[in-house]
């Protein structure tokens, strides 16, 4: 397999992975309000809706959950992208591929290895 060029997989991922990262970032920023803890003021809010504002907030705390883990991944990424570890497999240490790399090009494992 021949070497892959560095530069052209920096040129073609690292746009991608930083409008993803601003993308979350942003979204993280946008429902911080609904992560907020819920008021248990039993005169302004009755129990139905509390217990729906509680359900709200922890559906939006899991995905928070979520989205930092994929920020941390994408950070991670572009530390590789920056360096010569990008686009190699972590566990192997073959080259992951071209077409893996479009469908995620935070992926960190060659297929072998992710099985």
């Amino acid at each position: 397999m021949p070497e892959p060029n560095l530069e052209a997989m920096r040129q073609r991922y690292l746009p991608r992975l930083r409008e993803e990262l601003d993308t979350l970032r942003r979204a993280s920023e946008a429902t911080a309000a609904q992560r907020r803890p819920v008021a248990l003021d039993q005169q302004s809010v009755g129990r139905l809706s509390r217990m729906d504002a509680i359900q709200q907030q922890a559906m939006a705390a899991a995905q928070e959950v979520r989205r930092d883990a994929r920020i941390r991944a994408l950070e991670a990424a572009i530390r590789r992208i920056e360096t010569v570890d990008f686009g190699w497999c972590d566990a192997c240490g073959d080259f992951i591929g071209e077409r893996r790399l479009d469908l995620d090009p935070a992926i960190m494992r060659c297929r072998d290895c992710a099985r």
